[in-house]
Parts: C-alpha cells; structure tokens; sequence
C-alpha cells in the first residue's frame, strides 16, 4: 500500500513540507521547476504544441493587426511587437497617416536593442510623456515582467535616455509629472516606502537635480495601507475596497475629503463623481448603493451638500467605467449584460443627460478617451466593439456634435484569426446551489451530439467584470477545430454591481466556485457535452477557482488548467501582494475567518483516494504579485498524493504568460494541448 504524505492538511494547516518552494530563487526549487517543466514539455510539447505555438505566433505576429493608440498633442503612440520586434518598438504617427492603409510611423526607442545594450532582460511596463512641453517621458521597464519597474527618463528630441535624469530603481509605484522639472513618486525605491504588501507608502516632491532618497514627503500612509491644478489629489488605500482622498498642493495635502471611505469617486477641476458602494446619507438625502451622485467639490468642502443623482443601478443594471472628457462625465452601463453609454454635463444647477446612441450596443463594447491628457480633451473618444466571433472594430466618435450625434468614424477593422464558419452565439442561465441564476454565453456550433469538448472559464472576483470577446487563441485552438466555448458570469464580479461582487468575496466565495460548477452542470442537463468532455482554465483569482473546481467539484470536468493560482490560503497573506487582498478573501490570522478560508484553501483540502481530474498547473518565476510557491506546492503535494498534476514554470513573464509573442503563444499553446488531450480531443479531428 502507498504511504501518502497528506501534509499541509485542514486540522494542521501549518504544517507544511513544501515551504522550501517559497524561496522563488533557491537551487532546490528551480530545480525542481526545471525538471518539472521539462515533464510537462516532454508530455504535451510535441508536434501539435509545436503546430499550434507556430499559428499562434504568426496571428499575434500580424502586420495588418490593428495598432492600439493614445494621442499625445499632435502624435499618436502606439507600442508595437512583431516577429522583429519581439520585445517591442514604441513609435508615433499622426491620425491622418493612421487612417491610411500602410501608416508609417517614427521609431522612438527599440526595446530588444535597449535589452542587448543593458544586459537586461527588459519588458515594456509603458510611458508617460511630460503633458506641459511634451519633450521628455519616463518610461517603465520591467525586469522579466514584474509589477516592479524601473523608471527611465527619456528625450523625446535626441531619442535617447536622459543619464542624469529622472531615473528610479526598480520598485512597485508610479510616477507622476508636476511640471517639467517637478515629479510626484509614489514608488516604494527606498527603506520604509513600502506596506507591507510591496506597495509605495509615500509621495515626495522631486526636484530635478536633487536625490530622490532625500526628496521631502509630502504624503504619507500607514504602513498597513496598501498603497495619491495646482489642486493635487492624495489618496490613501487603507484597504483594497476603501479610499481615504485629500486635497492639496505641492506642500502637501491639506482638506481630508468627506466621503465614505469605501466609495470610488475620481474629479475634473471642481466636479467629482461619486459611487457609494453602500448607501449614503448625506445632506438630508439617502443615496442607494452603486448610484452615481454629481458634487461640486468646492460646494461640497464649504458643507453645502446638494447632489445630483445621476443614474441609479438595479438588480441587473450596472454601473461599470466612468471617463472624463472635455469636461464631461461619460459612463457605461449594462442592462442584463447590454451596454449602455451616457453622457453627462455638470452644472450647479443641474447636470444635463445625453444617451450616446450612435455607440455600438451589441457585443462587447469599451470607450476610452482619444486623448492622453484629460486636460487637453476635446469631446474625442475612441470605441472597440467585438463579439466572440466578430473581431474588434475601432471606431472615432466626437461627442461635441450637435444633437443627433454624427456617425462613428471607423478608424480599423481587426482582421479575422480563425474561421467563424457556423458558429453561433447564445446566452443561457444555471441555477447555482442557492437558487442564484447565473448567466454564462457559449460559442460553438449550431448542432451537435451530446459530447461537445468545452473550453470553460470564468474569472469571480474583485468586482471584474469578465464579457465575452474575441479570443484569438481559444478561436484557433478550440472554436475552429470544432470545439465550444463557454465564459461564465459567476457571482465575485462587477457584471451586476456591488450585490454581485459582495455576494461571490469572504464568506461567499465557496458560492462563487458553486456558481461555475453549476454553469458546468447545466452545459450536461443541457445535452451539450459530457463531465469528462470538460476542460476549465482560469487564471490568479480564476486560478484559485479552478483549484477548488479539483477538489470540491471533481466529477464536473475532464481536466482543468490552473493558471498563476492562489492556492494556500493559510499563507497567502505572507506571500509578496497577498496581504492586499485581505478585503476580497478574509484574514487567515483571524480564526473566525479561516472558517471560511479553508472552505477555499485547496492546498490543505487535496487528500488522496478522490475522482481529481488531470490538471495543470502553471506559473512564472518573475510574477511578483501571486506568488509562485502557489502554483509549486500544490503541484508537489498533488503528486505526492498520486494524481496526474503538471507543472510549467518559463522564466519570465511576471503575472502573464511570456515577454513576447512566441513565449505567449507557446503558453497558450501547452495549456491547451494538455486541455485536449487530457478529455480525450486528440483524435477528434485536431489538425
């Protein structure tokens, strides 16, 4: 009879023989990793990963795929990776030579060559170009793909890095411009900066010329917080869901804002938007959870409190983005899953309403503005529509036109990645375990015979809301061989506001994992597929669903891939960012709440002898956010235990899959061959 070693388990979650897999440089463990990923390629990284690796690079590769754009003044800039380019060239144009079919485009900085010159292995974390003059940048360069960066100040004249300049060592933070000469760094680069979770803890004045270690604070947090005209905003996060806002200037702050702390607002000049996550009584006035409420800032500091209700949400009418533009507050909504877009005009003595009807409302549908700097907004917005089977449309609307709004300007149709051909979308309802009706869309073909191979994902969490969208990878991996695709709206995320995400977080999320084994489920009452045609991947909070589909739902799928995962829930808070979401999870130092916690903490709940499907698990040594001892131990103690669990671990990545397009598409790639293979896809036509 084998001996299982069952440790760490729910009655002794502390003892734990896999620690030694926290140490993310120890010999022992990248050993470990090595010889394990080398396991995995040698199962599923044969002919048909390499196929598939190859048609995924060369989509991700495209040259007539559609440039994601910012505008700048005159300039647009786009960040751009190709088969050349495999780290990638950040470049500008202008729109007339963009709305051309062949745009050409100036080079700014050449980011495999800046990799070579350096010896560094740098990926691109973005830019942000001094919005007075517009002749310098610091750009963000992540070592592997971490949520550190290094700042870099570079000349947008001379095209190259300004030596002496504002340059950062690698820390979590951002950077604010003041003026030319004058940064705000709320970058942990110092002893003391950070929380405890890794995040910065200060705002400095940073003169040029002077050190930034000695550059004054003018804003300071609680170390246990998790991370703020000449008007400045100072925003503390004491904890993931709650905001602490002051205003001031570059002395520091000066006024604490009078509004609930777990409230999300943001403000143009003197108008802010505000979104109470609960209900808030103010000024005579109760106003309902995820209303949206109009303040003059100034009125509202001077203790006049005369709001305006803009748009109030119900059961399935959310809100979901709020944008400033031009002085205007745009929103987007959705309607059972429908968007919506308004905009509206503020005034003291009431703000004016305008439905944006000529934005698309089918599909899946994002606006964001054409202009980088909020303060040079001139009523430009930019919109990508798309569906599972439609790829994206871009499209330039002006919404400073006189009523009715003009038509969309289409500005570029993403090309087609995988054949459509009978493919249909349709949008159904499982019934969870508490009777919660929970939607999910599924892409496939209009008939079949009862045991369709199923991609299943679903995120569930932080209030994010997860819509379908075309998906180039599942399209060519899955949907076009045959295949069905299903994304699932399970409770954790904002798809139905603040209800939504509160009833799936803490206590509720073993109600979140319910929701998608129910989805799971109702795709067999169905006569879709079958439980073992079942292949489900998610990824960090979906990661933790998917490991909890193991071991308390085994009998709903064929195999499942568990992608940057929290797992030990026992330790997750002492794991780089982890203390961050206490909020969403629970304190596992608090014994009332590892009540709840061990419910989801796969981890201690794998014991042996149970039906567990196949499963992958896999991570990257550079991801700084979700600790890789995760994904390591949970690999470990299930092979310990005897199930068939891989592993894979690349080398960089940070919490995504690869530093250019052949290391994602090589990601993708193997997870889904595994996927296939382990429901037994592999002679069903995959070609």
């Amino acid at each position: 009879m084998t001996a299982f070693d069952f440790r760490p388990t729910l009655n002794a979650p502390d003892d734990d023989p896999y620690l030694w897999h926290e140490d993310i440089e120890g010999e022992r463990a990248l050993d470990w990793t090595a010889s394990q990923s080398a396991r995995t390629l040698g199962h599923f990284g044969g002919t048909q990963f390499e196929r598939d690796r190859a048609a995924l690079t060369a989509i991700f590769d495209r040259p007539d795929k559609t440039p994601q754009i910012t505008r700048h003044c005159h300039y647009l800039y786009n960040f751009w990776q190709d088969a050349r380019n495999r780290r990638g060239l950040w470049r500008r144009s202008t729109l007339a030579a963009y709305m051309k079919a062949d745009p050409q485009w100036e080079a700014l900085l050449d980011l495999d060559a800046v990799a070579v010159s350096d010896g560094e292995d740098w990926i691109w974390g973005g830019a942000s170009i001094e919005p007075e003059r517009r002749e310098r940048a610091f750009l963000r360069l992540s070592r592997g793909g971490s949520d550190a960066v290094v700042h870099r100040e570079f000349d947008l004249k001379s095209l190259s890095f300004v030596a002496d300049g504002f340059n950062l060592a690698d820390a979590k933070g951002g950077v604010n411009w003041l003026d030319p000469d004058t940064l705000l760094p709320s970058s942990a680069f110092g002893d003391g900066m950070a929380t405890r979770s890794g995040y910065a803890r200060t705002v400095r004045l940073w003169k040029r010329g002077a050190d930034p270690l000695t550059s004054a604070a003018i804003f300071e947090a609680d170390s246990e917080s998790l991370g703020g005209s000449e008007r400045l905003w100072f925003i503390a996060t004491p904890a993931f869901f709650e905001m602490i806002g002051h205003t001031g200037d570059r002395s520091g702050p000066k006024i604490q804002s009078d509004l609930p702390r777990d409230a999300r607002w943001n403000g143009f000049g003197d108008w802010l938007r505000v979104r109470p996550r609960k209900p808030w009584t103010v000024g005579g006035a109760t106003h309902a959870a995820d209303a949206l409420i109009g303040i003059s800032l100034s009125s509202f500091i001077a203790g006049e409190h005369s709001l305006a209700a803009l748009f109030e949400s119900g059961d399935r009418r959310s809100l979901q983005s709020f944008i400033w533009n031009d002085g205007k507050l745009i929103i987007s909504h959705l309607v059972n899953l429908v968007p919506h877009f308004e905009m509206f005009t503020p005034s003291r003595q009431e703000w004016t309403r305008r439905a944006l009807d000529t934005v698309p409302a089918e599909g899946t549908v994002h606006l964001w503005s054409f202009d980088a700097e909020r303060h040079q907004t001139n009523g430009e917005v930019l919109v990508s529509a798309q569906d599972p089977i439609t790829p994206p449309q871009h499209f330039l609307i002006d919404l400073n036109t006189a009523p009715p709004l003009s038509a969309p300007v289409i500005l570029r149709r993403s090309p087609e990645h995988f054949d459509a051909s009978g493919l249909v979308v349709t949008r159904h309802e499982a019934v969870s375990t508490d009777g919660e009706m929970i939607p999910y869309t599924q892409v496939g073909q209009a008939s079949g015979n009862g045991d369709a191979p199923v991609y299943l994902t679903a995120y569930g969490g932080f209030g994010v809301s997860v819509l379908p969208y075309y998906n180039s990878s599942i399209g060519k991996l899955w949907l076009e061989r045959g295949g069905t695709c299903v994304v699932a709206n399970i409770r954790g995320g904002g798809e139905f506001g603040s209800r939504w995400h509160d009833a799936g977080r803490r206590q509720g999320k073993r109600l979140a994992h319910d929701d998608f084994a129910a989805v799971a489920a109702d795709l067999v009452r169905r006569g879709i597929t079958l439980p073992r045609r079942i292949a489900a991947e998610g990824g960090s909070n979906g990661g933790l669903l998917i490991a909890n589909m193991l071991t308390r739902y085994p009998e709903r799928c064929g195999a499942l891939f568990c992608k940057m995962p929290l797992v030990d829930m026992r330790r997750y808070t002492m794991l780089l960012a982890g203390t961050s979401w206490i909020d969403e999870y629970g304190d596992p130092d608090k014994p009332e709440e590892w009540i709840f916690l061990k419910e989801i903490s796969a981890y201690h709940a794998a014991t042996p002898g149970q039906p567990y499907p196949p499963i992958l698990l896999a991570t990257t040594k550079r991801d700084d956010r979700v600790h890789p001892g995760h994904a390591r131990k949970m690999a470990a103690k299930l092979q310990a235990l005897g199930y068939p669990a891989y592993f894979y671990e690349p080398g960089a990545g940070g919490h995504g899959y690869g530093k250019n397009n052949r290391e994602r598409a090589a990601f993708n790639a193997l997870g889904n061959n595994f996927l296939r293979s382990a429901i037994g896809w592999q002679a069903d036509g995959v070609r």
